[in-house]
């Protein structure tokens, strides 16, 4: 009887370990939606926390940065560049500052970012 190796016969290479296809699959994803989000002038992130916002109103940042994995401190300048780009198109109206956020989420006949942002998850899926 021969005693146990200690290591493998062969270490296990980068095609092994599953968080090496988490990542590829990561940037596959990012190289399919990025040309269609910079024609909406938006980066990922803020597509998905659009997206997170059309679920529901009176969603707070602590509820959507949860949904999201996104820290507040990275959430909070994210909104707000999303809150000037909705006051652009839209006509003011007042929100307050740390209560619900859902209701500034745009709507079908808001600005650009919605109306062409229609279809984007489809587009996508046809670059993969």
């Amino acid at each position: 009887m021969t005693a146990p190796e200690k290591f493998p016969a062969k270490a296990p290479g980068l095609a092994d370990f599953l968080c090496f296809a988490v990542y590829s699959a990561n940037l596959a994803f990012g190289r399919a939606y990025k040309p269609i989000l910079d024609e909406l002038g938006l980066t990922y992130t803020q597509y998905i926390a659009l997206v997170a916002l059309g679920d529901g109103d009176e969603q707070t940042v602590g509820a959507l940065g949860e949904k999201l994995f996104l820290e507040s401190n990275t959430l909070t300048p994210l909104l707000k560049k999303l809150r000037r780009a909705v006051r652009r198109h839209r006509p003011r109206r007042r929100f307050p500052r740390r209560a619900a956020i859902g209701d500034q989420a745009p709507r079908q006949s808001g600005p650009r970012h919605a109306r062409r942002g229609k279809g984007v998850n489809e587009r996508a899926d046809r670059r993969m």
